[in-house]
């Protein structure tokens, strides 16, 4: 080949800022050499490629590299080594907050396949119900658990490849590829704050490699992480105004506006490798993870929170008979700033032990707090190696069985079931159940080289894939879904903020599907590489599907090629967006409403149109070029994919009496849902997005030492096609304006012999800022607006004090760069409580500073 693998690795790693300094010790080399020799091992069956001699573009981050970042969280250390990488943090978001969906080339978090050693990630069981527009309802993998002291290497396929991989690489594929040195490791403790003076992190890792017998090695990893919560907040006028009015029993803020709280964070990694000899391995690796968030949710107002203090119909305070005898204990009027002083509260209710209000024992009002429990695992055996006669003689197999489960488990605090009156649990403390997502496969992959007359042998490749999928839902403790002796006097029933998932909700739902695929690649020419794959796959509930992609690469001379793909796709729903149910509060038209999510074929949706889910289907273009001159490198790749029959939860439809009226007989008490909304999935909207990646790097000697300048761009725009029925004129606007177009980083990475540092300069186009709940109606409270481009920097500086030993500081956002500003002053915008819009595309917190010690061995 015309390029050599070790430089155009190096040079991809440059250009995302990611190589690691040179290190001053002599015993170090040998591992920096490793670790500048990557090669990818994804977008090919045949052997693994260096960047430039792929026909696919990918790009290649190194495990260390990840680390040189002040969050610890893999989501973000991504969002700042790609540039159509986006992610945004999730402030009152339900599960969304602890497991953040992502997007790629702006497309949902599950349009992108993730890998881990090569194989399939099992899915989240957290479904994003608030998405932000282009994430609403996605169900992607839980990439936060992967810490970066795990990884050698993460590799980004960035082209569609469910042809060669499956459903789900419809816009990327990311191989998390696992350490696997039999010796040597490292032990770091990082501490670290916003500038703000919150959100301390304290996060301590480690990695271990080990012998395992004479010719196998057993790879360790761990982390243990805590992080505080952090508050944007501002004190809501609706509370001031009650504080202001003698209300005692207001907090100072209401309610919290900022990240969640994260604790008892713990993350073990393993892999496992054995040479049985003959040529042939065995391998086993997986993980177990673990961690509690804790997040807020919006303030219930004593005198105006429908279902709980008031009438919805008329506002007047709500009050409830304990003996059923409703006459007895009519509503009561609002005629003041503080009903609690209202003498006909005070004699009917304060002083009657018959008729009840919350504001009796919550007379201040109360903010929800939800935490969530996340637990995930994984586990991957196989065998691979080479067939040794026979038929298949000179072939290499892989075969391998997976599993992977992610539960998460949810409880509220400081909360009510409204239906229940004064008797609800102690502490106000409601267990509201669990979602389980579990994954499981078999696959078979062979490869061999075959003669056909050319130069070099076409490689062949054919597989098999099993698969089964389920998401199961636990019911919650009773009272968390019960319908109390209040409902019927208007009280809503189900713990407040989040309804616990009832014994109708229980239940687990599966799905199979079978694969086979084949893939050839061959170089026609010492110059002409061309590739072709086409895949089958059958699944038990929607049928099966076909798929193809055609790969070319020409090398025009020594320093420049032409590679360019076009490929079909599909990513199928998942088995959680058809079956899940959940019933949560949102913020609508500055109020909040309850709105529960059905499943499409559920016959509350299907009176509102829902349907069975049908997979999306995707067309993908892409060409480029790679250029390469001495320490100058450059990659330039342009891309068009169209989705059709995207799916995503729709917005919150409105239930009438038309719709009771129709339900008798198919739904049980469906007067219940009466003047509340409903959601349901829903195939319903295509999108063309086309973009533009560009990768550039040079390298020099500079300051009495080794300086490299890297530059990584991406264009990326989407526009929708054909919005369907559940799809308003707003939603278009957040999936084609709700990530900026242009996103770039430009790196300076600089080293001696006994420091190293770096200086990333991030830029952020313009882009569509909402509040995340924000519909339709919303436009009229002057919530939206376009915000400005912007910049940040991040920079560390690393001290070796000896050839183990080294010492960091560095932040993000070190000139603290302000996220914009929600609009207004009051209104609506208190409802809120924050200060900044949560859609941004760099986290609203500020500046983030942190120091990091590192022990290597």
């Amino acid at each position: 080949m015309k390029y050599r693998t070790g430089t155009l690795a190096l040079s991809i790693g440059l250009a995302l800022g990611t190589i690691a300094p040179s290190y001053a010790a002599e015993n170090n080399a040998v591992k920096k050499e490793k670790d500048v020799e990557r090669i990818a091992v994804v977008g090919s069956r045949a052997a693994p490629r260096s960047v430039a001699e792929s026909p696919v573009p990918i790009d290649i981050v190194g495990g260390d590299e990840l680390g040189k970042n002040a969050s610890s969280d893999m989501l973000d250390m991504l969002q700042g080594a790609i540039p159509s990488f986006n992610v945004r943090q999730q402030p009152i978001s339900d599960a969304a907050s602890f497991i953040r969906p992502v997007n790629l080339r702006g497309l949902s978090s599950d349009s992108t396949l993730i890998l881990l050693n090569g194989k399939r990630r099992h899915r989240a069981s957290v479904i994003a119900f608030q998405g932000g527009g282009v994430n609403d309802g996605a169900q992607g993998p839980d990439i936060s658990v992967i810490p970066s002291v795990a990884l050698k290497q993460v590799e980004v396929l960035r082209d569609g490849a469910a042809a060669q991989y499956g459903s789900d690489a419809i816009a990327r594929v990311m191989n998390f590829v696992l350490k696997d040195d039999a010796d040597g490791g490292s032990l770091s403790v990082r501490k670290g704050q916003y500038y703000e003076g919150d959100g301390d992190q304290t996060i301590v890792d480690g990695n271990i490699g080990l012998p395992f017998t004479k010719d196998g090695s057993v790879n360790l990893s761990f982390q243990l992480k805590e992080a505080d919560a952090t508050s944007r907040s501002v004190q809501r006028p609706d509370a001031q105004a009650l504080i202001d009015a003698g209300n005692t029993s207001v907090a100072s803020p209401a309610m919290t506006w900022g990240n969640p709280e994260i604790k008892d964070d713990v993350t073990l990694f393993g892999n496992v490798k054995l040479d049985l000899g003959n040529d042939k391995e065995f391998y086993m690796f997986g993980n177990y993870s673990d961690r509690t968030g804790i997040g807020g949710y919006y303030y219930r107002n004593p005198q105006d929170r429908g279902g709980v203090y008031t009438d919805p119909s008329n506002g007047e305070l709500l009050v409830g008979a304990l003996d059923g005898n409703a006459a007895a204990c009519p509503n009561i009027p609002i005629t003041s700033a503080n009903v609690l002083t209202q003498a006909d509260y005070i004699a009917n209710v304060a002083n009657n032990d018959n008729c009840f209000a919350f504001n009796e024992i919550l007379p201040g009002g109360y903010t929800p707090e939800f935490t969530g429990v996340i637990n995930d695992t994984s586990l991957v055996m196989g065998t691979k190696g080479e067939i040794k006669d026979g038929f298949l003689e000179g072939a290499f197999f892989d075969i391998s069985g997976s599993v992977g489960r992610n539960k998460s488990t949810y409880n509220l605090v400081n909360t009510v079931n409204p239906s229940m009156g004064p008797n609800q649990p102690a502490g106000y403390e409601f267990e509201a159940g669990s979602y389980i997502q579990l994954e499981k496969a078999f696959n078979l992959d062979l490869t061999k080289s075959v003669e056909v007359g050319l130069d070099d042998p076409m490689n062949v490749a054919a597989g098999l894939e099993w698969r089964q999928e389920s998401f199961e839902i636990i019911s919650g403790e009773e009272v968390s879904w019960k319908t109390g002796p209040l409902r019927s006097q208007g009280f809503s029933a189900g713990s407040h903020g989040f309804a616990g998932f009832s014994p109708e909700a229980q239940g687990e739902n599966k799905r199979q599907s079978v694969a086979a695929y084949v893939d050839v690649e061959a170089y026609l020419t010492e110059d002409l590489l061309l590739g072709a794959a086409l895949r089958y796959e059958d699944f038990s509930s929607f049928g099966n599907t076909t798929n193809y992609k055609l790969t070319a690469q020409y090398s025009i001379n020594d320093n420049l090629s032409l590679r360019g793909s076009h490929s079909t796709g599909f990513r199928a729903p998942t088995v959680g967006q058809a079956n899940v149910v959940n019933t949560q509060t949102s913020l609508v038209s500055g109020e909040l409403v309850q709105s529960a999510t059905f499943p499409p074929t559920h016959p509350v949706s299907i009176q509102k149109g829902g349907s069975e889910l049908n997979p999306e289907e995707s067309e993908s273009f892409a060409v480029g070029l790679v250029y390469q001159e001495g320490d100058f490198f450059m990659t330039v790749d342009a891309y068009t994919i169209e989705v059709t029959d995207r799916l995503a939860q729709t917005d919150k439809i409105d239930i009438i009496q038309a719709d009771v009226d129709a339900l008798q007989g198919k739904y049980p008490n469906p007067e219940l849902l009466l003047g509340n909304k409903i959601t349901f999935f829903a195939n319903d909207f295509d999108t063309t997005t086309q973009g533009v990646d560009v990768v550039a790097n040079y390298s020099m000697a500079l300051f009495d030492g080794d300086t490299k300048f890297s530059l990584a761009y991406n264009y990326n725009s989407t526009e929708v096609d054909d919005p369907g029925s559940f799809t308003t004129g707003y939603k278009v606007r957040r999936l084609e304006e709700g990530i900026p177009e242009h996103r770039a980083t430009f790196t300076m990475a600089q080293s001696w012999d006994s420091m190293s540092m770096f200086l990333r300069a991030n830029y952020f186009g313009e882009w569509f800022a909402t509040h995340a709940d924000e519909p339709d109606e919303f436009s009229s409270y002057g919530w939206s607006e376009t915000a400005g481009s912007s910049f940040t920097i991040d920079a560390e500086v690393s001290y070796f004090v000896n050839e183990s030993l080294t010492l960091s500081v560095g932040a993000n956002n070190i000139f603290d760069t302000e996220a914009q500003k929600l609009q207004g002053n009051g209104g609506a915008y208190g409802v809120v409580s924050g200060v900044y819009y949560e859609s941004g595309p760099f986290d609203y917190n500020g500046g983030y500073y942190y120091v990091k010690a590192t022990y290597n061995f």
